[in-house]
């Protein structure tokens, strides 16, 4: 009894201090639920997805790579220092290139010993390129060729999230007027349930007209459990496009719930989609890219400019200088000129490479081809959907004023003694499924137009007109 008072106690102090909210959990869910358009949600699609992102920064590592490209125009400035203690033992001969023995300069002593004396070394090296057959500015407009080809991708990509969104936000729609549709059959099942039993209960109707209106109650509200199944994972889907918790995800669609407007498919230009626009950027820049290998093949000339100084404790004589000596440079030389070199054996390679990349730009050109091909497929297909999702639609209203009147006359006909159950169970179902379609064609127009919109590469124009 003690504890119980106690935890009263406590739930009274929380709940007087303000830290046990009287508001339950599913309001306080509502109350930070964001209403969301069409237009919105193709926004923050836009904005938040991380693919897009992605697609974002790789375009900036191509724009920097251009500026890194372009400072091979610039002069190069290499500086040196270093020091060290060394023998100084040298002989007559030759050393093929190499990089593991260190260099030495001076006359063979004829002496070979162990001693050792400071040595130091400090230089720079100036060289400049001042022409290139064409090369930095072949390499220069590849860099440039990528980051379009990047940029191509960034909008091809931004493209594709903004349909799935605008899909998404449709599909969630369409199962939310399933729900309402699937609430009506269960409401309606339910009447159904209540005169059958009153009619059962006055000795009107035998006592399985009874089991038969509760299994179909049960029927339609597992139709309804399913169909809000249906709008939890479509909500699901959106939330992942918009980086919000399914739970504050309110669709305001007014504009989708009327009559898809009858204007004209969007205009269609296979080159002008984002697809084909991001394999044009490729095809260039493996074009931009065999142009380097041309420009390869040519001598490449270098002005040069080089200052040194150096120091050794060692003396001509063969003699040690001892204590600090050599540790500065005290001999200095200077040099200008030009350098020349040419691969002359790098023809069979540089060949190869051209091959192997004129084949890339064939396979790149035949890719565009296909995909070319491949949008005007969907365009048919997504233009024949529209077509049919059309006539469906224009349809629907004669069969669910039909579905409704034979519903009526099913329940009329019941409840005077002259039908079944079977015809009433039989003409809710109808009339549920019809409601079902009926608004599933609505929705079925405008998400054809949004094929054809996504075909075509804009989805502005759909998405403007949902939005009035």
């Amino acid at each position: 009894m003690h504890v119980l008072t106690m935890r009263a106690s406590r739930l009274a102090l929380l709940a007087g201090s303000g830290l046990l909210s009287a508001q339950p959990l599913w309001a306080q869910a509502a109350a930070t639920r964001v209403s969301l358009t069409l237009e919105r949600t193709v926004a923050e699609a836009v904005k938040n997805y991380p693919s897009i992102r992605v697609s974002q920064e790789q375009m900036n590592a191509a724009s920097a790579a251009i500026q890194l490209a372009r400072t091979a125009y610039l002069p190069r400035l290499d500086l040196l220092a270093q020091f060290n203690r060394a023998t100084r033992n040298n002989i007559f001969g030759m050393l093929l290139p190499q990089n593991i023995i260190p260099s030495i300069s001076g006359p063979v002593l004829g002496t070979n010993n162990g001693g050792s004396a400071w040595g130091s070394a400090a230089g720079m090296l100036v060289s400049w390129e001042p022409f290139d057959f064409g090369a930095r500015s072949a390499t220069v407009a590849a860099a440039g060729a990528e980051r379009a080809a990047r940029q191509a991708s960034l909008k091809r990509t931004q493209f594709e999230v903004s349909v799935a969104a605008a899909d998404a936000y449709v599909t969630l729609l369409a199962s939310e007027e399933a729900v309402k549709a699937a609430q009506a059959g269960v409401d309606r099942a339910a009447t159904l349930a209540r005169t059958t039993h009153a009619l059962v209960n006055a000795d009107l109707r035998p006592g399985a007209d009874a089991s038969r209106a509760e299994a179909e109650m049960a029927s339609a509200k597992t139709q309804l459990i399913q169909s809000d199944e249906a709008v939890e994972i479509a909500r699901a889907n959106l939330a992942r496009f918009t980086g919000m918790d399914p739970e504050q995800i309110v669709l305001e669609a007014d504009g989708l719930l009327r009559p898809a407007p009858e204007s004209p498919p969007t205009r269609f230009v296979p080159g002008a989609t984002p697809g084909a626009m991001e394999q044009t950027a490729v095809v260039e820049q493996v074009r931009a890219q065999l142009r380097i290998l041309e420009r390869s093949y040519f001598p490449r000339f270098f002005l040069q400019a080089a200052a040194y100084g150096r120091g050794s404790g060692a003396e001509l004589s063969g003699t040690l200088a001892g204590g600090a000596n050599g540790l500065a440079p005290t001999t200095q030389n200077y040099a200008l000129g030009v350098s020349i070199t040419f691969p002359v054996f790098d023809r069979a390679s540089i060949h190869a490479r051209e091959a192997e990349k004129q084949s890339t730009l064939r396979a790149e050109e035949a890719r565009y081809e296909q995909v070319v091909r491949d949008l005007r497929a969907g365009w048919n297909e997504a233009v024949a959907k529209l077509s049919g999702a059309r006539r469906v639609a224009e349809n629907i209203p004669a069969q669910l004023k039909a579905a409704q009147a034979a519903n009526d006359q099913a329940n009329a006909r019941y409840q005077a003694g002259l039908g079944n159950i079977d015809e009433v169970a039989e003409a809710q179902r109808l009339l549920t499924q019809t409601e079902i379609d009926d608004a599933l064609a609505r929705l079925g127009v405008w998400r054809g137009l949004l094929a054809v919109a996504a075909v075509a590469g804009d989805i502005q124009p759909f998405v403007a007109e949902a939005g009035q």
